[in-house]
C-alpha cells in the first residue's frame, strides 16, 4: 500500500511537470522544479541513490583471513520540498526505499516498513524566527545533520553511529541572529517524542529535549556549506563554526534512546532510564581545505536494564560513553580530494563494550559537486587494541 502511494506520488510530480511551466530544471537542481502560475505553491522532486561496493577483512589474532565482499544499494530516495501559500511556509518530505532506509519494523510502528524519512513544515513566523514540527533530524551533532548525500567519506563516523540523536517527531524553534559585524549566533530547541522516527503507537517513555548554539565568527559558509563535507565552493575567507548541543531523553525506553531495542520486561513493563548526550563540533574551510572534529557523550542513571524486581538484568543495555571524531580533506583544482579521518570510541565499562579505534583515508572525484560523484575510501579499526579490521569501500552517488 506505502508503496503504492509513493508511486502515486510520482505520477503526480509527472503530471504536474506537464500542467506547469518548467525552470531552472539543469542536473542536480531536481528533476521537477516549478511554482505555480498563481505563485501560491512550489515544489522540486530529487531523486537519489547510492549504490556501494564493500570489502572487508578480520584479523584471526595471527593473520588476516579470507575478504568478505557485499554489493549493496546502501539509500534510494524520493525528496519532495518547496512552499505552501506563502515563501514563508516551507516544507520537506523524504521517502526511503531501500532495505537499509524502510528497515526496523516493530510493535511501535506496526510492524510496517519505515518509509517516511522526513515530513516537516518549517514556518518563518518572524523575522529570524522558525517553527518547524513534524518528522525530521534533530539538531544535534554536525555530521549527523550534514545529509548524507553531501558525506566527504562514504558513510560516517563511528562516534556518530553510536551516540548521534538522529530523527524524531516533535516541534523545533530556530532563531538566528549578528552579534557584531560578520559575527553570525544560531539558536536551536526542540521537544519530541524521544522514540525516533515514525513511531505510531503511543509513547512509552518521557520526552526528548534538545538544545544547540552555533556561533560563525566570520559569517555564513557559501551554499550553506557549514552543513555539507568537502570545500566544493573553495572559501576564499576562513569559515568557521563551532556548535554545542545538550540533549536529555526523559525515560528512555530504548538502548539508545531515539533507536536500538525496546528495553521490554518479560512482565511486558518497559524499562525507563534519562539519557543524556552532549556534543562539541565544529566545521572549518579555507580554500578547498576542510575540517570537521567532534566529542560526544553519553550518560544514563542506570545503563543496565532490569526486570520489575530491580535486580535482574533483562539483557538490554544503554551504550553510554564517549567519542572522538577528526576529519580533514583537501580538494584539488581538478575536483579530486584526499581526505582522512581519525575515530576513537571509549564506552563506559558497565556496558561491557570495548573501545575502539578507526583511521579511515579516502580519495573522491566529484563530477557535479556532490550530486554526481565517485568515492573510495579504506578503513583500519582495532578493538581494544588486538582484534583488527582492513575495510575497502567503492561507491558512487546520483542526486537529480
Amino acid at each position: 500500500m506505502k508503496l503504492n502511494i509513493t508511486l502515486a506520488l510520482f505520477l503526480c510530480s509527472i503530471f504536474l511537470v506537464n500542467a506547469q511551466e518548467i525552470s531552472d530544471t539543469s542536473f542536480g537542481k531536481g528533476l521537477i522544479n516549478f511554482t505555480a502560475k498563481d505563485s501560491s505553491f512550489s515544489v522540486k522532486f530529487a531523486p537519489r541513490f547510492q549504490v556501494r561496493s564493500i570489502s572487508s577483512w578480520d584479523h584471526d589474532g595471527s593473520q588476516y583471513g579470507s575478504p568478505e565482499h557485499n554489493f549493496i544499494v546502501r539509500r534510494a530516495r524520493l525528496k519532495f520540498d518547496g512552499f505552501a501559500y506563502s515563501p514563508k511556509l516551507k516544507y520537506k518530505i523524504e521517502l526511503g526505499l531501500s532495505n537499509r532506509d524502510i528497515s526496523g519494523a516493530n510493535a511501535f510502528n506496526r510492524n510496517t516498513p519505515r518509509y517516511i524519512l522526513d515530513a516537516v513544515i518549517m514556518w518563518e513566523f518572524a523575522k529570524n524566527w522558525e517553527l518547524w514540527a513534524g518528522q525530521t533530524k534533530l539538531p544535534g551533532n554536525v555530521e549527523r545533520v550534514v545529509s548524507s548525500a553531501n558525506l566527504q567519506l562514504i558513510n560516517r563516523s563511528l562516534l556518530n553511529s553510536r551516540f548521534n540523536i538522529d530523527r524524531d517527531l516533535g516541534i523545533q524553534i530556530r532563531h538566528k541572529s549578528n552579534l557584531g559585524g560578520n559575527f553570525l549566533m544560531r539558536e536551536k530547541f526542540s521537544i519530541s517524542q524521544g522514540e525516533g522516527r515514525n513511531v505510531t503507537e503511543g509513547n512509552e517513555g518521557g520526552l526528548q529535549y534538545t538544545a544547540r548554539v552555533e556561533f560563525l565568527p566570520f559569517g555564513a559558509f557559501k551554499s550553506k556549506g557549514d552543513y555539507s563535507q568537502s570545500d566544493l565552493k573553495r572559501e576564499e575567507k576562513p569559515k568557521l563554526m563551532a556548535g554545542f548541543t545538550y540533549n536529555y531523553n526523559q525515560d528512555a525506553v530504548r538502548e539508545r534512546g531515539f533507536a536500538g531495542d525496546y528495553m521490554i520486561r518479560t512482565d511486558g513493563t518497559i524499562y525507563e532510564t534519562d539519557q543524556t548526550t552532549i556534543f562539541a563540533d565544529a566545521m572549518f574551510k579555507y580554500q578547498g581545505f576542510s575540517f570537521m572534529g567532534e566529542y560526544a557523550k553519553r550518560t544514563a542513571d542506570n545503563e543496565i536494564a532490569t526486570e520489575a524486581d530491580g535486580v535482574t538484568p533483562t539483557g538490554d543495555v544503554v551504550l553510554t560513553g564517549n567519542a572522538l571524531n577528526l576529519q580533514a580533506g583537501y580538494l584539488f583544482k581538478n575536483n579530486y580530494e584526499i581526505a582522512a579521518r581519525f575515530t576513537t570510541v571509549e564506552y563506559e565499562s558497565i556496558t561491557g563494550a570495548l573501545p575502539t579505534d578507526q583511521y579511515t583515508i579516502g580519495v573522491n572525484k566529484f563530477i557535479v559537486g556532490h550530486k554526481l560523484k565517485v568515492q573510495s575510501d579504506l578503513s583500519y579499526t582495532t578493538v581494544n587494541g588486538n582484534e583488527d579490521n582492513i575495510t575497502f569501500r567503492l561507491g558512487f552517488d546520483i542526486h537529480f
